[in-house]
């Protein structure tokens, strides 16, 4: 029996619910606008490419990120990456408290874009580190996390927004002060990640390690589909209920986001015994489902058929991009988890960026509610096409 160092430091118990808050609360960043774009809409003149466009540059900035932190959190550590994106998330936050025009509004999504990038990257690889043991665990509790985030934003957002005072001030406010709190538990954090490496610092080729690259391309293509369907999901779809339904409350269209990502948490919580690997495929197919009846449910004008349609859609993304994550998490080599979550989310994020970009330009075009089967039914096939590349390659590794 070989006795403990009496000299080694206290493992920080908190320090991983503290990096999955963290997580959650970027990814909630993220979502926070959502409910206020009618509003930018309404004030400044936007059209429905603008609207994209502001979804889209979030994400461009994130992939560039996502290109970066990885190798740059292998090599100087997790926590000046993390503490680095917090005070982005900050600035950002003030960027919005200020916006008056579609420039500002850019900008302040640019740098949350940086700062959520280098924050899911960074603190992927984090968890990894601080429960080497745990991969398919870690998996799961991100995905809950950043649905939990996103949930609690979302609604956050539209009921100070609707019912506050400054409603395009008042939510960045509310997060700006949580942000705050956080970021005196990352200070006091120690660096979970302690094996440098060597290689020089530069931007991460969308290469992963020869030994896992079938299953990377397996967590990969479901990370892709489910993206796609969270692009549609943040941008255009809650602006489509609304219309379609005729409630002109931003607490609905913030209820639809928010109960799609609760739902995707639920599904992710639910489904802890069922095998990664099945898990994305059956949610591979369960959002191509979704999306499919999504089509018809809008057609109906009943809000409450809006709400079930944004359940499933929900819970078959947590199954989808939560099988896909846990799936990686338990397969990435330990001294290439800053590099692999970045070609992840890299893949991911590039998925969330361009269908929605295509959809705004599309609604510039035509009508909203004429366009959206065809792009609903476009993102479904892209659902179906990742769930057979999964079935394929789940013989492959049975055979």
């Amino acid at each position: 029996m070989v006795a403990q160092d009496a000299t080694a430091p206290t493992p920080q118990r908190w320090a991983y619910p503290l990096v999955l808050v963290l997580s959650g609360v970027a990814l909630g960043v993220s979502g926070l606008p959502a409910p206020l774009y009618g509003i930018y809409e309404a004030n400044w003149h936007l059209s429905p490419l603008a609207t994209t466009v502001v979804f889209a540059v979030y994400a461009l900035a994130a992939l560039a990120a996502v290109l970066v932190s990885g190798r740059i959190s292998d090599a100087v550590g997790r926590k000046p990456v993390l503490i680095g994106a917090l005070i982005a998330l900050l600035v950002g936050l003030g960027v919005f408290l200020i916006a008056d025009g579609m420039a500002m509004l850019l900008l302040a999504r640019i740098i949350h874009g940086a700062a959520v990038g280098s924050i899911v990257v960074a603190g992927a690889a984090a968890l990894l580190d601080l429960r080497p043991d745990h991969g398919v665990r870690t998996g799961q509790l991100s995905g809950i996390s950043f649905n939990i985030g996103m949930t609690v934003a979302v609604i956050g957002s539209a009921l100070l927004a609707q019912y506050a005072p400054h409603p395009l001030r008042t939510p960045y406010a509310a997060v700006a002060v949580i942000c705050l709190i956080i970021g005196i538990g990352v200070l006091a954090l120690d660096e979970p990640h302690t094996a440098r490496s060597r290689e020089r610092i530069r931007i991460s080729k969308p290469a992963v390690p020869q030994e896992i690259r079938a299953d990377f391309w397996f967590s990969a293509l479901g990370a892709m589909a489910s993206w796609s369907v969270l692009g549609v999901q943040l941008s255009l779809y809650p602006s489509l209920a609304a219309q379609q339904t005729h409630i002109d409350n931003l607490v609905f269209g913030g209820g639809v986001v928010a109960t799609t990502a609760f739902s995707a948490a639920l599904a992710q919580l639910s489904a802890t015994r069922l095998p990664a690997r099945y898990s994305a495929i059956i949610g591979d197919i369960g959002m191509a489902v979704a999306l499919l009846l999504t089509i018809p449910v809008l057609l109906t004008h009943l809000w409450q058929l809006v709400f079930v349609a944004a359940a499933l859609l929900g819970a078959t993304f947590g199954l989808g991009f939560g099988g896909s994550l846990r799936h990686l998490s338990d397969v990435v080599p330990a001294d290439r988890r800053g590099e692999t979550m970045s070609a992840f989310y890299l893949l991911a994020y590039t998925a969330m960026a361009i269908p929605t970009l295509v959809a705004g330009w599309a609604a510039t075009r035509w009508d909203l509610a004429a366009m959206f089967p065809w792009f609903a039914g476009a993102v479904a096939v892209a659902c179906l096409g990742a769930a057979l590349a999964g079935l394929r390659s789940t013989r492959a590794s049975l055979a």
